[in-house]
């Protein structure tokens, strides 16, 4: 059960030329926001459009920042981060929505469990309700430097219902504590997008904090309304930071299996797949985050 007096919640979300999906996430969160002691943080990463009065229509208790340009996922989430005053952190994207007691059921985890650094709550699909996206995830893979989603796809059975440690947080809805952040630091900017989260709870766990899976907090994901499903952009972000990732955590042997593996297997069958379906723009994108590597020496944040 939670203290007579509640903690502070700071809820931050990313908007960047999305509003209608910006103010669906606000309205669920006053249609389903049952906690009674929270502050709704929407940092605008250089948008078309000021975002601010449709925001305020729909939750006039909103806090609206405007970067004026795009810093990415982690640096905008940054920015809501260092305006925040709450003592837990709850990250969301703006392509989720709310349901009841969400907010309890994380803040449980960090009074039951002393060792919790992060926390993310049951995903299901928003447009395939009952159908599971995320109830934890596996390890990333030492070969090809990539993980995937327990449960993922599966019918909600309740097969998942107990509390877990699980390897990563997902980056669409991950609450922390301030003391975490101040002890580990921000998300890591040098990864604008992708792979953050999974950088920002490594160091999470080598500060020697867990990271729990609640199923007793839901939430639904419409999944990639910012960047599409498919993009170049995508593409490129994607290659650059799982390797970039595989630099910055795991020891020397075996990120060399890690090269071995994409030189041999990854780089030949992305770029068969993308000549093959005539996607120019995708090849171009993957060889430029990987020829990104090249010119960038790098150091742990």
């Amino acid at each position: 059960m939670l203290k007579d007096t509640p903690p502070l919640v700071s809820i931050i979300g990313l908007n960047w030329n999305n509003m209608v999906v910006t103010c669906d996430l606000l309205r669920s969160i006053k249609a389903h926001g049952t906690y009674p002691n929270m502050e709704i943080i929407i940092v605008d990463n250089g948008s078309n459009e000021d975002p601010t009065k449709s925001c305020k229509d729909i939750y006039p208790e909103s806090k609206i920042i405007l970067t004026r340009k795009n810093l990415g996922f982690a640096g905008g989430n940054n920015v809501g981060i260092k305006a925040a005053t709450g003592d837990y952190i709850f990250i969301v994207n703006n392509d989720t929505e709310f349901t009841p007691f969400i907010i309890e059921g994380l803040l449980e985890i960090f009074q039951k469990y002393p060792d919790a650094g992060i926390v993310s709550p049951k995903f299901h699909y928003f447009f395939h309700k009952e159908t599971i996206e995320y109830a934890g995830y596996h390890a990333v893979n030492i070969f090809s430097g990539r993980n995937s989603m327990i449960g993922c796809g599966e019918k909600d059975n309740g097969q998942y219902n107990h509390i877990q440690v699980t390897n990563y947080a997902h980056g669409g809805a991950m609450m922390v504590s301030r003391k975490v952040i101040e002890e580990v630091g921000l998300l890591p900017e040098l990864f604008f997008l992708y792979y953050e989260e999974f950088d920002w709870c490594e160091q999470i766990k080598r500060k020697g904090y867990k990271v729990y899976y609640q199923p007793a907090s839901l939430i639904y994901h419409k999944e990639s309304m910012t960047t599409g499903k498919s993009s170049p952009l995508k593409t490129y972000y994607l290659t650059r930071n799982r390797i970039l990732f595989m630099r910055r955590n795991v020891g020397l042997p075996y990120l060399l299996v890690f090269l071995i593996y994409f030189t041999l297997f990854t780089i030949p069958k992305n770029t068969g797949v993308f000549l093959f379906r005539g996607k120019k723009e995708h090849l171009k994108s993957f060889w430029k985050g990987i020829m990104w590597h090249f010119n960038h020496n790098i150091t742990f944040n």
